[in-house]
């Protein structure tokens, strides 16, 4: 502790004898240490930081930047500001905390325009409202894709009529932003197609175009798409049919030939068109008595001469002559007899209902039929190990390779499937290994060697400042320490010769000046002086 504060003096004096730019330099280098060494501690002790949101726009991240602090959460911005980001360990609990306020909002309106929506508004401005946040939410749906990094999306709906002559068809279209080096592939615009036409009633998926942030119209079908005219799912179900036949094949004749000794394509047409057929078809009537559903029979019969026939009169209400049968003659119905009576009118109805044997037949056709099979199969020339060569198979083991071929593929020759089987000597094929991830590949081997860098830095800084700043300013303050302590030393020295001089000179001078006084003393009083004398010589007897 003494030595320390002896030292502060020295420093203070040594500091004092420099010149002027040697005490700028000094002072220079000591702020520029400190500072150095302060901001290099705070940047190692700083959290790593992971990206919050992305692709934001202006607004949204002055929205995002003003939220984060009002909660006093540390950020950063990066990417052009529109990418934030904070303490990797506060990520997530950033984002449900932004969310929960309805951050990012993404720049799109979406149904949410509606909440606000105002007592009394006309039904034309509901109707555009409503349309607005159709267009926004489909935006959104379309900006959760990982190739889209932004979405914007018209829809032309026509007014409704009553008049069928007069309809329209609503249509839509969909502009996006792909992601450097991105884009779509025809499963993906044929998806979004699909989402934009079935959200909007009566939008058939052909009205609807898909273009990207170059002016291009991506929605237009590929080479896949190409293929019969289908759809991505159309596609993706004849692909399913054909690898499930190309397994098939493979895994029937590899027993026989080997492992990787059998090669297999198979090309399905398959037919995706629905067919609905109704047929009725009558059968001839059993025999009567089994057929019949309901029969009935009326009979009906009078006498015309039983009541008052004629003219009425006199005549008339006479009661009838009594009948008298005739002895030769038959009666004949609806002649007149001999005695004038009238014949006796008769008759009969029969009403009888058959059934008729009637065949109903709904057949309704599934699409995704094959129509037709297309197999090429290739297998490799078997190996002899007696005489270590490769050998092509007999004719007997190629037909029956073939004939399992057929057997595994369902082989109808009605249909017109072809199946062919070549057997080739299969070339070697150098396969490049596939090595595993490399170390300086690994994230946590990357984390951890930032964090270590991060520390070799600081350090490699402090022996830099040590070893060009401290180190030369400590020599020199040693150095003129020295130097001053040195001199000091020197000058109390010089002063201890000196004191011991000054001294033996004032002895001298002290004594000739007493000598010079006593003789005076002597002369002006010699009884004095001899009192004097006698005292000390007897002082000395004694």
């Amino acid at each position: 502790m003494a030595s320390a504060e002896q030292s502060i003096p020295l420093n203070l004096e040594v500091f004092s004898r420099m010149t002027t730019s040697q005490k700028l330099g000094t002072l220079v280098a000591v702020a520029l240490a400190i500072a150095l060494f302060v901001g290099g501690l705070l940047w190692a002790s700083e959290p790593p930081y992971g990206v919050v949101f992305a692709n934001l726009s202006e607004k949204d991240g002055g929205q995002i930047v003003a939220a984060l602090e009002q909660q006093n959460v540390p950020y950063k911005i990066s990417a052009g500001g529109s990418a934030i980001m904070v303490p990797a360990e506060r990520v997530h609990d950033v984002r449900l905390r932004l969310a929960s306020q309805g951050l990012p909002k993404g720049g799109l309106v979406g149904f949410e325009v509606m909440d606000t929506q105002k007592l009394g508004v006309s039904q034309f401005a509901e109707q555009i409202n409503y349309q607005r946040a159709l267009e926004g939410e489909l935006a959104r749906s379309i900006q959760s894709l990982g190739a889209v990094k932004g979405a914007r999306v018209h829809l032309a709906i026509p007014k409704q009529t009553a008049f069928l002559r007069d309809e329209q068809k609503p249509t839509a279209s969909v502009l996006v932003a792909l992601h450097a080096g991105r884009r779509l592939d025809p499963s993906q615009v044929a998806g979004i197609v699909h989402l934009v036409s079935s959200s909007v009633p009566r939008l058939s998926p052909g009205s609807v175009s898909v273009i990207d942030q170059d002016g291009n119209l991506v929605s237009e079908p590929g080479d896949a798409g190409k293929l019969a005219g289908l759809d991505a799912s159309q596609i993706k179900y004849v692909r399913d049919i054909e690898e499930e036949y190309k397994r098939r094949v493979e895994s029937i004749l590899a027993p026989m030939v080997g492992t990787g000794n059998v090669r297999a394509q198979v090309t399905a047409d398959v037919d995706f068109t629905q067919t609905e057929q109704l047929a009725e078809t009558y059968k001839p009537n059993p025999t009567p008595q089994t057929a019949i559903r309901s029969q009935q029979t009326a009979e009906t019969g009078s006498n015309a001469g039983a009541g008052a026939v004629g003219v009425p009169g006199a005549l008339t209400n006479q009661p009838p002559v009594p009948a008298t049968a005739p002895i030769t003659n038959p009666a004949v119905p609806g002649a007149s007899t001999g005695n004038g009576q009238s014949p006796l009118n008769f008759s009969k109805n029969a009403t009888v209902n058959y059934e008729v044997d009637k065949t109903v037949r709904h057949t309704k056709g599934a699409p995704g039929s094959v129509r037709r099979l297309a197999v090429a199969v290739v297998i490799n020339h078997k190996h002899d190990p007696a005489r270590n060569r490769s050998q092509p198979l007999t004719d007997t083991e190629l037909k029956q390779a073939t004939a399992l071929a057929q057997e595994a593929v369902g082989f109808s020759k009605e249909r017109g499937d072809t199946v062919n089987v070549a057997n080739v000597s299969f070339a070697r094929l150098e396969q490049e290994a596939i090595s595993d991830l490399p170390v300086w590949k690994d994230p946590w081997l990357i984390n951890t060697a930032k964090e270590i860098g991060r520390w070799l830095l600081f350090a490699l800084v402090a022996w830099l400042l040590w070893t060009r700043a401290f180190k030369p300013l400590f020599e020199m303050f040693a150095a003129a320490a020295h130097r001053v302590e040195a001199e000091q030393v020197a000058a109390a020295e010089a002063a201890a010769v000196g004191g011991a001089e000054a001294r033996h000179s004032n002895f001298g001078r002290n004594y000739d000046s007493k000598l010079t006084q006593a003789r005076d003393l002597a002369k002006q009083d010699p009884k004095l002086v001899a009192g004097v004398i006698k005292e000390w010589v007897g002082g000395e007897s004694r």
